[in-house]
């Protein structure tokens, strides 16, 4: 079967269950890519007034917008699948979540302070993970951190010193800025979910989620300047998620205009 919803190119068909019984679950690996539109020029990345002592010598590029020349493809785009509907409390059933992924032990995300920049700029981490920020570098940085669900916090690491996040992630309705207060152009987001439908984009646009429930969903993309179609993209595309073969789901490039 080949469809196209939403602009994506869907290739193959569900898994059929058995005569009058439900369709077992099959899992796909979602692959794509997320690009700026033809027409829009590649946006020019602009040195930072990172200029404080101990910052490396040469210019330290805004992270705002990163998009790749050659491919097009836009870094640090956070694209997740969320129920076909358009409840914002909804939520996975426990028969969506991938056996490997339901079972999953919490990690640490790390995020670091290596050259008076955070890496990385932007994160997506999952319930129950723990935040450990670490500074790499030779000097004083701070982290700042404003939540809802998640504390607030504004500790000082002193070089090669690290703060660990006293409790683990809980949910967050929307994306956490963070920042350090000593060096104000110093700044990222994260994400967390309550799911592990979830990835962020790479330095060619390309993201990949594994595991995903074959069925009709949602897929949502996110970039620090805002939702994919602004406010309508909040909640994402309709997509089925089908396998195209080898277990593997390949979508159509989606434009994003970033620039606005």
């Amino acid at each position: 079967m080949r469809s196209t919803i939403g602009g994506l190119i869907l290739v193959g068909a569900m898994a059929a269950g058995a005569a009058g019984q439900p369709a077992a679950p099959a899992w796909v690996t979602i692959k794509g890519q997320v690009v700026l539109p033809a027409d829009v020029p590649v946006p020019v990345r602009k040195p930072l007034p990172a200029n404080a002592q101990g910052c490396p010598k040469g210019p330290i590029l805004d992270e705002s917008v990163i998009v790749n020349p050659k491919t097009r493809g836009i870094k640090n785009v956070v694209v997740w699948l969320r129920p076909d509907n358009k409840n914002p409390k909804a939520t996975f059933a426990v028969t969506e979540i991938h056996p490997a992924d339901a079972n999953r032990k919490p990690q640490d995300m790390v995020i670091d302070q290596p050259c008076c920049m955070f890496e990385p700029h932007v994160a997506a981490a999952r319930v129950g993970d723990t935040i450990v920020v670490k500074n790499s570098a030779a000097i004083v940085h701070n982290f700042f951190w404003a939540s809802e669900k998640n504390g607030n916090f504004n500790p000082n690491i002193p070089a090669n010193g690290q703060f660990r996040f006293p409790n683990p992630l809980a949910a967050e309705p929307g994306p956490i800025l963070y920042k350090c207060s000593i060096h104000p152009w110093m700044s990222g987001y994260v994400r967390i979910f309550e799911h592990p439908y979830f990835a962020v984009t790479d330095e060619d646009g390309r993201f990949e989620i594994k595991n995903a429930p074959a069925g009709k969903y949602r897929i949502v993309y996110w970039h620090e300047t805002g939702f994919k179609d602004k406010a309508a993209g909040r909640f994402g595309d309709a997509i089925t998620v089908a396998d195209g073969g080898n277990g593997v789901m390949a979508l159509k490039p989606t434009a994003f205009d970033v620039t606005k």
